[in-house]
């Protein structure tokens, strides 16, 4: 969108990538400085037992699953950060000999369509619009394709929508993942950035063990520390669920050598035992929110979503002109809608939006949103 574009003389504003710039807690960095001199001898592909012990008392307190609910030993296992981790599970899965489908949302995260081209899958889109509450549409799906799927991929919060999946959603896929045998890889990585502190997102581990299915079968969730604690550098996360999902997934890894360093374990063990650096994040988003939206509502229609920090807006014109106009004249960048949805039955839910990620100081994100505002008003 900014080839060939020159942008406006002022300050640059980015708004289009997720990557958060709070500051990382003071209490992970210490821990990753006073661990650095473990870089002298090989991590396991496990990680300690002190990390995923660490790991599963989260994730108990997190989703209100039973103490003693996740076996540490053979359903927890620790990931350079999610991408890496959504794309291999795709990779040590499927077979291409079967003509797999790989159902995921549209839009959604590059990676999920990467993950299934580069595993011999075919990609079946879920349109998510807003009159189906921005959740992937699964009346859409005929039956020849269930009987195809092999893997489904879920963000819940969504990216970039924030809608977040219900109790219901979830029993229904339960009920079609027992009836077609595929897998549910759910990516959770913003489940942390919520704005009711009373209401936190459920996920899909948690919405398992409500219905019943408390030894997770089919179900694997991929979680990291870049969004939950502004450390997107530390590549730091885990995969959780399925025992059995988690021992295949542990005998591919080692063969690729994708071992967490001791001194980034000692740091996440820090970072996930702290929930006092998370309220505060949320709090910031929270304003940002609060900020961007006063100044953009009266032109704009935008709200604050359920989760995640993106807004999602539809514009009053295409959503690549709009990007386009905004840097050249304002130099704000934002990432066009129809660049990260696919076009399916003649329908691309990303046309005519735009995602804005408020991951720059609440000042900038203002400064960004009174540019946004001059352009909708110079229109």
């Amino acid at each position: 969108v900014k080839s060939g574009v020159r942008a406006a003389d002022r300050p640059a504003l980015d708004l289009s990538i997720g990557e958060p710039k709070h500051a990382t807690p003071a209490r992970v960095l210490d821990a990753l400085r006073d661990a650095l001199p473990q870089a002298a001898r090989y991590p396991t592909t496990r990680g300690t037992a002190e990390l995923r012990i660490a790991i599963s008392h989260w994730l108990e307190s997190r989703f209100d699953l039973a103490p003693g609910a996740l076996d540490p030993e053979r359903q927890v296992l620790p990931v350079n950060g999610t991408r890496e981790a959504l794309f291999a599970i795709a990779q040590c899965l499927l077979d291409p000999a079967e003509r797999p489908i790989v159902m995921l949302p549209n839009p959604f995260y590059q990676i999920y369509e990467g993950a299934a081209l580069l595993a011999g899958a075919e990609p079946w889109y879920l349109n998510c619009l807003a009159e189906n509450g921005w959740l992937p549409d699964l009346d859409a799906v005929p039956e020849s394709a269930w009987r195809r799927c092999r893997l489904m991929y879920l963000c819940t919060p969504g990216n970039p929508t924030g809608a977040v999946l219900p109790q219901e959603y979830f029993d229904r896929l339960f009920e079609l993942a027992d009836r077609y045998g595929f897998v549910i890889a759910s990516d959770e990585c913003y489940s942390e950035i919520y704005f009711d502190e009373s209401t936190p997102p459920i996920g899909l581990l948690g919405a398992a063990a409500t219905a019943g299915r408390t030894d997770y079968t089919g179900c694997i969730v991929f979680h990291s520390l870049s969004k939950r604690s502004n450390a997107p550098g530390l590549r730091s996360g885990f995969v959780a669920g399925d025992a059995e999902l988690i021992a295949a997934f542990y005998r591919y890894r080692t063969y690729h050598g994708c071992s967490m360093p001791p001194f980034t374990q000692r740091a996440s063990i820090a970072a996930w035992g702290d929930e006092m650096h998370v309220r505060e994040n949320r709090s910031r988003y929270r304003r940002a929110f609060d900020a961007v939206i006063e100044v953009l509502d009266p032109l704009l229609p935008v709200s604050r979503p359920q989760a995640g920090f993106y807004l999602w807006p539809h514009l009053p014109m295409d959503d690549q002109s709009f990007a386009r106009e905004l840097f050249a004249r304002y130099n704000v960048t934002v990432l066009p809608g129809s660049y990260i949805s696919r076009d399916i039955r003649g329908v691309n839910p990303g046309r005519d939006h735009v995602r804005i990620a408020l991951v720059a100081s609440p000042d900038e994100c203002i400064q960004a949103a009174q540019r946004i505002r001059e352009l909708i008003q110079s229109r």
